[in-house]
């Protein structure tokens, strides 16, 4: 890492203590870079919103798509405090980052009481074996939604 992606880790462990101690979560944080310039940061804030889906780097992806007005971070670097979990995991191949750094590991996570492994295991199960039951249930009607979906003309496709 050069000194400035220092810097940016450095920011991003400095906003996970920050929240921890305010009370607006965990200890995570995360700092959102394009051309050296911060366009999105956050912090776990799960506590503070009662929303389980505020970790740091969904804060963070908003923060810097409202920024940049787009729903993608292509050419931008995150940097976050710990691995991420596997929403984060989701959402940032989604935003589609050129880079990730992180700082601690998942297994440091589990170590301090965020073990995410259970949803790493339950991935690859087919979703009828899963911990909480998920039930397909076919319907025509969802089914023509995609179908008009597939038709249609002026879709932006992501």
């Amino acid at each position: 890492m050069t000194n400035l992606q220092k810097t940016f880790m450095e920011m991003a462990i400095g906003l996970s203590r920050e929240g921890m101690n305010s009370g607006k979560g965990g200890p995570f944080g995360c700092v959102i870079v394009k051309d050296g310039v911060v366009i999105g940061k956050g912090n776990n804030q799960v506590l503070s919103t009662n929303d389980p889906t505020a970790h740091a780097e969904v804060v963070a992806i908003r923060e810097a798509c409202k920024t940049l007005r787009t729903f993608q971070l292509d050419g931008c670097e995150i940097y976050t405090s710990c691995e991420p979990c596997p929403m984060c995991l989701g959402a940032i191949y989604w935003a589609r980052p050129s880079k990730v750094f992180f700082a601690n590991t998942r297994q440091e996570a589990a170590n301090a009481g965020f073990d995410d492994d259970f949803i790493y295991q339950e991935l690859p199960l087919s979703p009828s074996d899963r911990k909480i039951s998920m039930i397909h249930s076919p319907d025509n009607a969802a089914l023509e939604v995609f179908q008009e979906w597939i038709s249609k003309e002026d879709k932006k496709v992501y």
